[in-house]
């Protein structure tokens, strides 16, 4: 069946939303209907109808005592039929447990995609989400409900593309370390004294670290550390209100592709491993706004200090998500991977932290493991 022939599915919680006299919506039997023009025609009156706006009416269609409904009238209902609603499975619970040896089962992709009728496994991902049929609320339940594979799902058809979606865990440090370096070594200088910008001059003249003062080393230090911190909070910060925007994504293909390519794709094949870090691209675009910040806020020589901070943390942060997912760790590095893992299989919502749970303490989103 092509994605685009699918049914809309919708969930219990789309109907919810929609009781009103204005907007009036039913479940019967799986199925999920329209009534709002059906309102002022009803024999029984609009108001037995909206008494079950929002809700499964078929425990109240076949009472008697209620509003007794001839065959013609199930026949009439057919006719504001907008689709169904969704059945998938759920994976993510509040009683999983992590263990040390916990290792997930293969996901069945042919049997996932006829139960679920959420992604082919077997066909590029992002078309298919491009295309989706189905709600928000669906999308996100079923994102997040975890699926494995022995092997990376292609995201585009072109290789040409594929390639810029996969990333092995020892990218990130090749490329942002040096550029960390770099920048923390210009502040160096720059705190000892005027240095050609580095569009013009993007070498360091390392000759002239012998002459650079216990006071720069101390004032870029200073920086460094706050790169560090702010880190912290970006990382968070991004978490928790970038990549789980969930209720306020709108519900439109566009954003929820947009979501998936961020985030969801990482929930919805969280042992991928060649997507548990950041592809270079997608981390210069995430972080240009914060380094155009940065600048503006701080004169050049303590940005340069802060942002090399905030990178050395990043690439921190990035291989130790890669050793949560597939490692064996020490004792602390142990703990924050059944912490991570529970935030992907016990619950979404809580655990935002991945290097450390300080904020999950400060902002009150501890996930109990």
């Amino acid at each position: 069946m092509s994605v685009s022939k699918r049914v809309r599915i919708y969930t219990a919680a789309d109907v919810a939303e929609h009781a009103s006299a204005s907007t009036c919506w039913v479940s019967y039997k799986g199925k999920v209907y329209d009534v709002t023009g059906f309102l002022p025609d009803h024999p029984g009156g609009d108001d037995f109808i909206l008494k079950y706006a929002g809700k499964d009416v078929a425990e109240v269609m076949k009472n008697p005592e209620e509003h007794e409904h001839s065959d013609s009238a199930y026949e009439m209902l057919e006719e504001y039929l907008i689709g169904r609603l969704g059945t998938g499975e759920a994976v993510v619970s509040d009683d999983w447990e992590a263990t040390d040896d916990f290792h997930p089962e293969d996901t069945d992709s042919a049997r996932d995609f006829e139960k679920n009728q959420f992604l082919d496994l077997r066909q590029p991902l992002l078309k298919q989400v491009w295309y989706a049929t189905w709600s928000k609320h669906y999308y996100l339940q079923q994102v997040h409900q975890p699926r494995h594979l022995p092997y990376s799902a292609r995201l585009f058809g072109p290789d040409f593309l594929e390639v810029f979606t996969k990333t092995e865990w020892y990218v990130v440090p090749m490329i942002w370390l040096p550029i960390a370096i770099n920048l923390f070594l210009r502040s160096l200088l720059q705190f000892s004294g005027p240095l050609p910008n580095f569009v013009n001059d993007p070498f360091i003249p390392l000759s002239a670290l012998s002459a650079v003062p216990t006071s720069a080393f101390v004032k870029t230090s200073l920086s460094f550390f706050l790169g560090n911190f702010v880190w912290t909070l970006l990382e968070y910060g991004m978490h928790r209100f970038l990549f789980h925007i969930d209720e306020l994504l709108p519900d439109r293909p566009v954003f929820m592709t947009l979501h998936f390519l961020l985030h969801g794709i990482h929930h919805y094949l969280p042992m991928d491993r060649l997507r548990l870090v950041m592809p270079p691209l997608l981390f210069t675009a995430l972080s240009y706004p914060f380094t155009r910040l940065a600048y503006l806020l701080f004169p050049a020589a303590m940005a340069n200090g802060t942002i090399a901070g905030a990178f050395t943390f990043y690439v921190l942060y990035d291989c130790m998500h890669w050793a949560l997912h597939h490692t064996r760790l020490p004792a602390y590095m142990k703990e924050m991977k059944k912490y991570h893992l529970a935030h992907h299989y016990k619950n979404f919502e809580l655990g935002f932290g991945v290097t450390s749970k300080i904020w999950d303490y400060v902002f009150n989103t501890v996930l109990p493991v």
